[in-house]
């Protein structure tokens, strides 16, 4: 399991030739860290006097940001399962019958796990917004960096969707997820630049 290697592990093999992890599993990875910082400014805010009005908010918030970044650390793994069987489909021989079939199969596969990270990137931004208007402003700073690392997230993961999509063969399917993909890239990278502006208007 990737998500059980040390950072330099796991640099080390995103480094290199092998094929997996890539790009989804990264993705994940960016996306875990982001939404980890979201949960530090609950850690900073719950037990405070000054934030007694908001605690509740706040747990509930810690609660979604602990479930997310358990999502994304599993989907570091899962990416790379689910690109397996695309590598193997681009090592079968153009003229096998059944070729098609199988590349098909396997790039609907290797789309759902960055299409899933999409989705919580889309969560966790959600959840950092509050973390930012409503946490400790002692480390509102950490928010920020939470969200630019999951609207970063959220577009890396979309470059791994088009990729695949790009290659399929059912463009009806393929122009569902393409447009699903460019929803999310609409409202959320720029609600990620909204937060982060937030963020430095308060600590400048």
């Amino acid at each position: 399991m990737f998500v059980e290697k040390t950072v330099a592990e796991f640099t080390e093999t995103l480094a290199s030739k092998e094929p997996v992890p890539g790009g989804g599993g990264a993705s994940a990875l960016i996306g875990a860290i982001g939404i980890a910082l979201g949960n530090m400014v609950g850690e900073y805010t719950v037990g405070k006097k000054k934030y007694a009005d908001v605690e509740d908010e706040i747990k509930s918030l810690m609660e979604k940001a602990q479930k997310l970044r358990e999502d994304f650390i599993e989907l570091v793994d899962e990416d790379a399962r689910v690109f397996a069987p695309l590598a193997r489909a681009y090592k079968i021989p153009a003229d096998q019958p059944d070729r098609d079939e199988i590349m098909e199969t396997a790039l609907r596969m290797a789309c759902s796990v960055p299409m899933n990270i999409m989705r919580k990137c889309a969560e966790a931004l959600d959840v950092i917004a509050e973390f930012a208007e409503k946490g400790s402003q002692v480390v509102i700073s950490d928010a920020g960096c939470g969200a630019i690392a999951c609207g970063s997230a959220l577009q890396a993961a979309a470059l791994n969707v088009f990729i695949n999509t790009k290659s399929m063969k059912d463009r009806n399917y393929a122009e569902r997820l393409n447009e699903e993909a460019e929803a999310l890239i609409e409202k959320y990278a720029k609600h990620a630049d909204e937060i982060y502006r937030v963020v430095i208007d308060k600590v400048r």
